[in-house]
């Protein structure tokens, strides 16, 4: 009687593209953190992104364009949005070097 078993490790669910989830980034704050598995930091970066936002509209001169009072949560946003990719692609490149040490 062979009771020999093979035990195959369980396939890893692949990641989302890094380029999808800079998209879904720049449509919501911190929804791209969230897409990469990372829902803390993104609602710590949509926090300082509304905090920074007000502050900024506070402290600036009303004769300031829009952009301008909004500045430190557009900054918030924008480095929202470069540090969900990177946290995506060092997801996606962790995924890729693993499926490739199996072949």
């Amino acid at each position: 009687m062979n009771t020999k078993t093979t035990e195959t490790a369980p396939q890893r669910k692949p990641p989302l593209h890094p380029y999808l989830v800079m998209l879904i980034a720049m449509l919501a704050p911190g929804s791209g953190h969230w897409a990469a598995g990372n829902v803390q930091r993104g609602m710590m970066f949509a926090w300082f992104m509304f905090i920074l936002g007000w502050i900024t509209w506070k402290v600036t001169p009303a004769e300031l364009s829009l952009l301008g009072r909004f500045s430190g949560g557009l900054l918030v946003y924008a480095v929202s949005v470069l540090d969900a990719y990177r946290i995506a692609r060092f997801n996606w490149a962790r995924y890729e070097q693993a499926n490739r040490a199996k072949e």
